[in-house]
């Protein structure tokens, strides 16, 4: 009798692994990091981070109940946490902090991440997850840089306040929102950063 041919595997796909907890978590975050990668969001589907993963659906499901879930963790997982500039100066830092998020917003990992926030659309909870969404972590990175600077003298302590601290990555997003494009010129965000962040913070406290 003629051997029956072993199926072919899928590319990128492992034979399955007993694995738990933690390490099998790891490995699912990091299939799906994978793909992300090489397919974006649009090619992100459960089957075949599992196939990657080598596991069963179930584990991906037990964690993530739907791919949007699944695809904000592995973004997470892409992207880290960069120490504040230290330029020396309000100025030089909040334009550097500027112009790192325009080109994160411009790159690959930015066309992921405008990939997710359409597809969470309103879903609050959802964007939250998202670490340029989140408003904790966003609001700690800015009240770091205004902080240095009350200490300095360069700004009024009355400016530390959440709201007042991230008004310059706030008006960024509206320029990605109202062009429709993932980038803004410098001149805008020198802009941004002289005629409005830099006067409110050190006027905050004028009476």
């Amino acid at each position: 009798m003629a051997k029956r041919p072993s199926p072919k595997k899928k590319p990128g796909a492992v034979a399955q692994t007993r694995r738990r907890g933690a390490e099998l978590e790891e490995a699912l975050l990091k299939a799906a990091a994978d793909e992300l990668i090489e397919s974006g969001y649009a090619g992100l589907t459960m089957d075949k981070v599992a196939a990657r993963a080598g596991t069963n659906k179930n584990a991906l499901y037990r964690r993530w109940p739907h791919r949007l879930g699944l695809g904000i963790a592995a973004y997470r997982q892409l992207t880290r946490t960069v120490p504040p500039p230290d330029t020396g100066t309000l100025r030089g830092d909040v334009l550097e902090t500027l112009r790192r998020a325009n080109r994160h917003w411009s790159s690959p990992l930015g066309a992921i991440l405008r990939e997710l926030l359409a597809a969470a659309g309103g879903a609050a909870e959802m964007l939250a997850q998202l670490p340029e969404q989140a408003n904790d972590s966003g609001a700690a990175l800015w009240l770091a840089i205004l902080g240095r600077a009350v200490a300095r003298g360069e700004a009024a302590p009355e400016s530390l306040h959440p709201r007042v601290a991230t008004v310059a990555i706030v008006l960024l997003r509206n320029e990605f929102v109202t062009r429709g494009v993932p980038s803004a010129p410098d001149d805008v965000l020198v802009e941004i950063v002289d005629e409005v962040y830099l006067p409110l913070v050190r006027r905050r406290g004028a009476k």
